[in-house]
C-alpha cells in the first residue's frame, strides 16, 4: 500500500472512530437530558425487540409500542418495572432476552396493552400476557401463584396460558377513585419463576382499541346467536358471558356470527400484500378443572350475503366443537381479528374479543 492509500485507511478508521464517539457522547447526552424517559425508550426498545423475536412468526412488534413499553418508575420505586421483559422479576434464573427460546420450563409475564376510556367515562387497563415456552402450555390457579393487588387475588385474570405471546384477552375496570400514582400489580409464578409488572394510568399508554384513527378502522362485532347481544373491541370479560351446558362425553358445539368493516391500514399505508381472510377466529381454554380440545382452534369463518347488499363490509359464520376432560366450571376464550392482524398490526386496534360459561357435567 502506497503512502497515499495508508493515509486514506488511517483516515477511515479515524472517522469510524470519530462517529463512534459522536453517537455514545450523543446518547449519554440524550439519557442525561431525558433521564427516566430516555432509560423508559431504551429498554422498551430492547423489551419489544425480545418479544417480536418470540413471535415473529405472527405479528412483529415495533420499538416503543404500547405492547412492549416500560411504564416510567415512580422515584420511590427501586427499579423500574418492565413491561413484560420480565427484568422486575423475584427469580434470579429469569430468562434473558438473547437465551435460545425453550419449549418447557421457562416463564410467563403479563403483558399491559394500556388503558382507555369507554364510553360512559370509566376507564378500563388492557392485559396480555408472554408465555415464553414454545410448547408448554400452563395452567396456574388463581391464589399466590396468580393475583392481581390489590382488590385481589382474582380480577379475571387467566389460569390457563397458552404459548407465545398473546394479546389484550381480558380487561380490568379501573376505580373511579384510581390516580396515576395508583398501580395494580399481576403476579405469574410459573415453572418456579416469578414475574410482576405493575398497572397503571400513566398518560403514555391510552389506547384507542375500538377505532384506528387513520382509515377509521374498526373491530369485527361478534354475536354468539344471529340477533343476540353484540360483542365489538377487546373488553373479554366473565360477567355477561353467555353460558352453555356440556357433558364430558359429548363435543360442544360453538357457533359465531361476525361482521366487520374490511378496513385496513399498515404503519406504511402500503395496501395489504398477503391475501387473507377478512376475519380470523381463535378459541382457547381460559379457566377450567380439565383440558379442553377443539376440533378446530382457528375455524374457517364462512361468508354470508352481507346485510343490505352492502360489499364493502363482511359477514360470516363460524363453528367449532369443544371436548371437555373433567366435569365442572369453564370459561372458554374467543379472539376475532380483522386485515389488522394478531395484535392489531402494533396499532393496539383492531380485534375483538369474547367469553363463553360452560357448566360441563359428567
Amino acid at each position: 500500500m502506497n503512502a497515499f492509500g495508508a493515509l486514506w485507511a488511517t483516515g477511515i478508521v479515524a472517522g469510524g472512530v470519530l462517529l463512534s464517539a459522536a453517537m455514545a457522547d450523543y446518547q449519554n447526552t440524550t439519557l442525561e437530558r431525558k433521564g427516566r424517559e430516555g432509560r423508559r425508550e431504551l429498554l422498551s426498545f430492547s423489551a419489544s425487540f425480545a418479544a417480536s423475536a418470540f413471535d415473529r412468526d405472527e405479528a412483529p412488534l415495533r420499538p416503543l409500542e404500547h405492547a412492549g413499553r416500560v411504564p416510567p418508575s415512580n422515584a420511590a420505586d427501586s427499579a423500574p418495572p418492565v413491561l413484560f421483559a420480565g427484568l422486575q422479576s423475584a427469580s434470579p434464573g429469569q430468562r434473558l432476552p438473547s437465551e435460545p427460546r425453550k419449549q418447557f420450563g421457562a416463564s410467563v409475564t403479563g403483558a399491559f396493552e394500556g388503558w382507555f376510556y369507554n364510553d360512559d367515562g370509566s376507564r378500563s387497563f388492557l392485559i396480555g400476557y408472554l408465555n415464553r415456552n414454545t410448547a408448554q402450555e400452563l395452567d396456574v390457579p388463581v391464589g399466590p401463584a396468580n393475583r392481581i393487588e390489590p382488590g385481589g387475588p382474582d380480577l379475571g385474570q387467566p389460569t390457563h396460558f397458552l404459548p407465545g405471546r398473546n394479546y389484550g384477552m381480558f380487561v380490568v375496570p379501573v376505580p373511579k377513585e384510581f390516580t396515576p400514582q395508583d398501580k395494580y400489580t399481576w403476579t405469574v409464578v410459573a415453572n418456579g419463576q416469578s414475574t410482576i409488572i405493575p398497572l397503571r394510568l400513566n398518560i403514555d399508554y391510552v389506547i384507542s382499541p375500538f377505532k384506528e384513527i387513520a382509515v377509521n378502522n374498526t373491530p369485527p362485532v361478534v354475536r354468539f346467536d344471529p340477533g343476540g347481544p353484540a360483542v365489538q373491541g377487546p373488553v373479554a370479560m366473565a360477567s355477561g358471558a353467555p353460558v352453555r351446558a356440556a357433558s364430558v362425553s359429548t363435543p360442544l358445539a360453538l357457533s359465531l356470527w361476525v361482521s366487520d368493516d374490511m378496513k385496513y391500514t399498515s404503519g406504511t399505508s402500503a395496501p395489504l400484500g398477503t391475501p387473507r381472510p377478512p376475519v380470523t377466529l381463535t378459541w382457547s381454554k381460559y379457566r377450567g378443572p380439565g383440558a379442553v380440545t377443539f376440533d378446530k382452534a382457528k375455524p374457517a369463518v364462512e361468508k354470508l350475503p352481507a346485510a343490505g347488499g352492502d360489499e364493502a363490509s363482511f359477514s360470516g359464520r363460524a363453528t367449532t366443537r369443544a371436548t371437555f376432560s373433567a366435569p365442572g366450571e369453564y370459561l372458554l376464550h374467543v379472539t376475532a381479528n380483522d386485515y389488522s392482524g394478531v395484535g392489531g398490526g402494533g396499532f393496539v386496534c383492531c380485534w375483538t374479543t369474547a367469553m363463553v360459561k360452560v357448566t360441563v357435567q359428567p
